[in-house]
C-alpha cells in the first residue's frame, strides 16, 4: 500500500476539551477537524474506539466491535429532544485537563440511559427505520454485545463473566432466552447506544472526508477476556474448562524491560479459526475499516510468532514463542476484503520473518523517533535518513513519554537504561537534530517533515510542547492512564500557522 505523501495528528477523541468531563464526538471534534484542515493536515490517528473496561484501556474493550457510549456528544441528544433542554445546565465541575472516568461515567450513564429511554418510546417512521435497519445490519455482534453488557449490570458491574451463573456463563440455549427476556428493556438501550454512537461517527467521518482528511483507526492484535468476544466464541479462544484463560499474552523482557510486559489477553486457538477461514477476524477487520480510511495494526509481529505466557505467572519472563497463523491469516483477509489498508505495527523484537511478512503484503511500517538514539535494536531504522519512503514515522505513539517529556526524563521505571545510557542518548540526539533542546519537539517534528517518510503523524502533545504531565501511557502500570485532555484554547492561531508552514516547506 502506497500512502500519499502527508503527515497527521494523533489524538484519542477521549482527549479532547469540553465542559463534560471526557472528549466526545460533540462540537470540539468538530473544531479540532478545522484546526488539521488549518494546519494542513491530512490525517487524524485515533486509537480503538471501544467500550473501555477495568483501568480505562481502549485496549481492553468489552467488544471489539462496540463504540464507546462515553464518546456520544451529549449536545445532540438534547437537540433531538431526547434530554430536557435544561438537563446539562448543572454539569459538575469536572477538571479541564484529565479524565476521572468514575466521576464521568457516574454522570453521563444516567443520563445516556434517560435518552435512551426517550428514544425508544418515542422513536418513530424514518428514525424508527433507520435504528432498526442498523440493529439488523450488525447483528452478527451487537445482539450478543448488547446482551453481554445487560448481564453485567445484572451481575454487578464488576463481575468478569467467569463468575457469572454457570448456565449464562456457557451460553447455555434456554438461559439465553430466559436471559433475553427478562433483560429486554436494558439490552434495547444498549443497542440505542450503540447506534447513536455510530450515527454521531459518521457524520464527523464524512466531515473530514470533505475536508480532506483521513482517518487512521487502531486495531489491537488482542482482545479482552472480560469481552462479548470471548464470552460469545469461546472456541476461539485459548481457555480452560471454567473459561479462564490458559496462558496469556504479552513481550518476552528487552531493552526496555527487564521482566518483559504481561497484558495477560487470552491466546488465540489460530488453528479453529483457520478452520473457520478465519470468519471473526475477518468480520473484525471489515468492521473497523466500515469506521476509518486506514488501520494501524497493533503487535504486527505477533502474526508471524507471539510470546505465550503460561497462566500464574507474574511476569512475562517464562514465556515461549508459538508459530502465529502468518501469510495464510492475511491472504484470506485480503480475499475477503480487497487491498487492505493497514499500517503494521511493526515495534519490538522485530525478525526477518516479521518483516518478510509485512513486505509480502505491502504494509508500511512505523519508526519511533524517540528510539532512534539509544542502544535499541531496531534505533538505526529509526533514524530519519534510514527511512525508506514506506513509512509512517511518528515522534512517539501514545506509549511514549512526550518528547519534551523524554528529553528532560531520568528514565527511571520505564526502562533499563543506565543514566549513562541516557546521556549518551540524548547527546547523540542533540548532535543528530542539531538542537540546544529549547525546542526539542519542533525539532524533532522538522526532522521528520524534511524526511522521505510518505506520512508523519505527531501526537498532538509534542505539537503543543507538553512535559510528562500530558503523557497519555505508561505501560504496564494498571491504573492512572488514558486521562489527558487538552485545554480549552490550546489549538492558537500561530500554533496553527506554524505547523502549516512546516508542513508546505515539506510538501506534505
Amino acid at each position: 500500500m502506497n500512502l500519499p505523501r502527508s503527515s497527521g495528528i494523533l489524538l484519542h477523541p477521549t482527549s479532547l476539551p469540553g465542559r463534560f468531563g471526557i472528549g466526545d464526538l460533540g462540537p470540539e471534534a468538530y473544531r479540532f477537524v478545522e484546526f488539521l484542515q488549518e494546519a494542513g493536515q491530512r490525517l487524524w490517528q485515533v486509537l480503538p474506539l471501544g467500550p473501555t473496561g477495568y483501568g480505562d484501556s481502549p485496549y481492553q474493550c468489552f467488544s471489539a466491535f462496540a463504540g464507546n457510549p462515553l464518546l456520544i456528544g451529549m449536545e445532540r441528544l438534547v437537540d433531538q429532544g431526547l434530554l430536557p433542554a435544561g438537563s446539562l445546565r448543572n454539569t459538575p465541575a469536572f477538571p479541564e485537563e484529565s479524565t476521572g472516568y468514575g466521576q464521568v461515567i457516574a454522570w453521563k450513564m444516567p443520563l445516556l440511559e434517560c435518552a435512551g429511554r426517550a428514544f425508544l418510546a418515542q422513536a418513530s417512521g424514518e428514525t424508527r427505520a433507520r435504528f432498526e435497519a442498523f440493529c439488523e445490519s450488525q447483528a452478527g455482534w451487537l445482539d450478543d454485545f448488547a446482551l453481554f453488557m445487560a448481564l453485567k449490570r445484572a451481575h454487578g458491574e464488576e463481575a468478569v463473566w467467569t463468575h457469572w451463573d454457570p448456565d449464562i456463563r456457557s451460553r447455555q440455549p434456554a438461559a439465553l432466552d430466559e436471559w433475553r427476556r427478562r433483560l429486554s428493556a436494558e439490552i434495547d438501550r444498549q443497542r440505542f447506544y450503540q447506534f447513536e454512537f455510530f450515527v454521531q461517527w459518521w457524520a464527523l467521518k464524512q466531515v473530514c472526508a470533505s475536508s480532506g482528511i483521513r482517518v487512521m483507526g487502531d486495531v489491537p492484535i488482542y482482545v479482552a477476556h472480560d469481552s462479548a468476544d470471548v464470552w460469545a466464541h469461546p472456541q476461539y479462544f485459548d481457555l480452560d474448562e471454567c473459561g479462564n484463560p490458559d496462558s496469556g499474552a504479552g513481550v518476552p523482557p528487552d531493552y526496555f524491560s527487564a521482566t518483559g510486559q504481561l497484558w495477560g489477553n487470552p491466546l488465540y486457538r489460530w488453528d479453529v479459526l483457520a478452520a473457520s477461514g478465519y470468519e471473526w477476524w475477518i468480520e473484525r477487520l471489515g468492521a473497523a475499516l466500515s469506521l476509518v480510511d486506514l488501520l494501524r495494526l497493533d503487535h504486527f509481529r505477533g502474526f508471524a510468532a507471539y510470546w505465550a505466557v503460561p497462566a500464574g505467572e507474574t511476569t512475562a519472563v517464562n514465556g515461549r514463542w508459538l508459530r502465529g497463523p502468518g501469510a495464510a491469516f492475511l491472504q484470506a483477509a485480503v480475499d475477503a476484503l480487497g487491498e487492505l489498508p493497514l499500517v503494521a505495527e511493526n515495534l519490538g523484537v522485530i525478525t526477518p520473518e516479521v518483516e518478510a511478512l509485512r513486505l509480502q503484503f505491502g504494509f508500511p511500517g512505523m519508526s519511533i523517533l524517540q528510539f532512534a538514539f539509544g542502544k535499541d535494536p531496531q534505533a538505526p531504522d529509526f533514524r530519519p535518513h534510514n527511512y525508506p519512503r514506506q513509512r509512517v514515522a511518528y515522534t512517539g505513539t501514545h506509549d511514549c513519554d512526550t518528547t519534551a517529556g523524554w528529553w528532560s526524563s531520568a528514565g527511571k521505571g520505564e526502562s533499563t537504561r543506565t543514566a549513562e545510557d541516557i546521556r549518551r542518548e540524548l547527546d547523540f540526539a542533540r548532535r543528530y537534530l542539531n538542537t540546544d533542546g529549547r525546542e526539542i519537539h519542533w525539532d524533532s517534528i522538522r526532522a521528520l517533515m524534511a524526511s522521505v517518510a510518505d506520512t508523519v503523524i505527531v501526537p498532538l502533545q509534542d505539537v503543543l510542547g507538553l512535559g510528562s504531565e500530558a503523557r497519555m501511557n505508561l505501560p504496564a502500570t494498571p491504573s492512572g492512564n488514558w486521562r489527558w485532555r487538552y485545554k480549552p484554547g490550546a489549538l492558537t492561531p500561530e500554533l496553527t500557522r506554524r505547523l502549516r508552514k512546516l508542513t508546505e516547506v515539506y510538501e506534505r
